[in-house]
């Protein structure tokens, strides 16, 4: 794999770490801002909304300019949302930092998505994307654990002052690794190429099924802190450590399912968001016993994170030969799926259901993402019967299926 790789899942793991760190906190900052539950778990649905207007919006403004420099401006935004956190006096200015980080996470993923799928061959595409989407998981195995351990001993702001110092050392590695010709626009005829790509009924599909089946599991994973020690008894300060198994189980997953999508893409999405779907509803109804509880918290990161490459890769494959809009708002659509997932997972709670009701609703989202995967496949199927062989079609035509 090329070297380029390496810097944007650096790239992509200061940028996890701010995503997902703060879920180990949340009591933390709930306690420090004096605010529920449900209130500081807005800090996660406030940055998932915010994702989507920076992977729509911010993409849409620089399809016409270098990816490299981008991808660096991006994290000059990244390191300011990050500083702004660190400092925060309230919750608002949290909000602020949270929502000023978020806007450069949708764009860096939706633009370096489209990257790392153009630095190898066709048929290595989606395990260049999980390659660089491995900063993600890396994020989880050791930066949310161990970020965790340091908020909870120095303080949470701490945690986000490390970020902004990983921030600069990413954006040092993507000035250094990513090659300039990496850095050149694609020729889709500009944003009006770019937004013809959406006339593809598969691409919407595709981004369906992305917000149900993340949505599903990050609405388990928002309270998952709750979860943990509310329900399944273990103590805060374990926390940490359960959450490097979770970790463990995303970079297998991801891994695994980059590797499978790239043989069979639907049939791989809809098999492990079935599974997922499984998994959920035994992590809700077995959360009490703490054996059970780790094994379903580590099956449940690997089936999450194993959609994650194909996810991906079929929004870019239907979007054919303008997909860096569409990528971006592909990783817009992950974090509809938080916002879902987490928003629903507090009312939830709220409505006094428990800490395993967002498990519970998180089942159920996941569960109409297989209905809908399973619908695109059949229609994609469809649509290809009759058609000439890929071999047999023009180079401009190859991966231009659409519905």
């Amino acid at each position: 794999m090329p070297v380029g790789l390496i810097a944007l899942a650096l790239g992509g793991f200061g940028i996890g770490l701010t995503e997902f760190v703060i879920m180990g906190l949340l009591p933390e900052v709930a306690a420090d801002f004096g605010v529920t539950e449900a209130e500081a778990g807005w800090l996660i649905s406030g940055y998932a909304l915010a994702v989507v207007v920076g992977a729509l919006g911010l993409t849409a403004a620089v399809t016409r300019f270098p990816r490299k420099p981008v991808l660096a401006a991006l994290l000059v935004l990244f390191i300011v949302g990050n500083l702004l956190s660190a400092t925060a006096a309230d919750y608002w200015p949290m909000m602020a930092g949270r929502v000023i980080a978020a806007l450069a996470h949708g764009a860096f993923f939706g633009i370096g998505a489209v990257v790392a799928a153009g630095m190898v061959s066709p048929s290595k595409k989606a395990g260049a994307i999980a390659l660089m989407f491995t900063g993600l998981t890396a994020a989880n195995v050791l930066g949310v654990p161990f970020g965790t351990l340091l908020g909870q001993a120095a303080g949470w702001r701490a945690t986000f002052w490390a970020i902004t110092v990983i921030g600069v050392v990413a954006l040092a590695g993507i000035l250094a690794l990513v090659p300039r010709a990496a850095g050149a626009p694609g020729e889709t005829g500009g944003l009006r190429g770019e937004l013809r790509a959406f006339r593809a009924r598969q691409v919407w599909l595709s981004i369906l099924v992305t917000i149900l089946g993340f949505g599903g599991m990050f609405g388990a994973f928002t309270y998952i802190a709750y979860t943990l020690t509310e329900v399944s008894g273990f103590a805060a300060g374990t926390v940490p450590w359960l959450l490097i198994l979770f970790g463990l189980g995303l970079f297998a997953g991801n891994t695994l399912g980059g590797k499978a999508a790239d043989r069979n893409l639907d049939r791989t999405l809809l098999v492990v968001l079935a599974v997922l779907s499984v998994v959920l509803v035994a992590f809700a109804l077995t959360a009490a016993s703490q054996v059970l509880a780790i094994a379903s918290l580590v099956l449940m990161g690997g089936f999450g994170f194993a959609t994650v490459p194909g996810l991906q890769m079929r929004v870019m494959k239907y979007a054919s030969s303008a997909p860096t809009l569409a990528s971006g708002a592909n990783i817009g659509a992950f974090n509809v799926g938080n916002a879902l997932g987490a928003w629903l997972g507090g009312v939830t709670i709220t409505a006094g259901l428990g800490y395993t009701s967002p498990i519970w609703a998180g089942a159920g989202i996941t569960l109409v993402g297989v209905a809908v995967i399973a619908f695109a496949a059949a229609a994609a199927k469809r649509s290809s019967v009759g058609r000439r062989p890929e071999a047999e079609m023009p180079a401009d035509r190859k991966d231009a299926l659409q519905v």
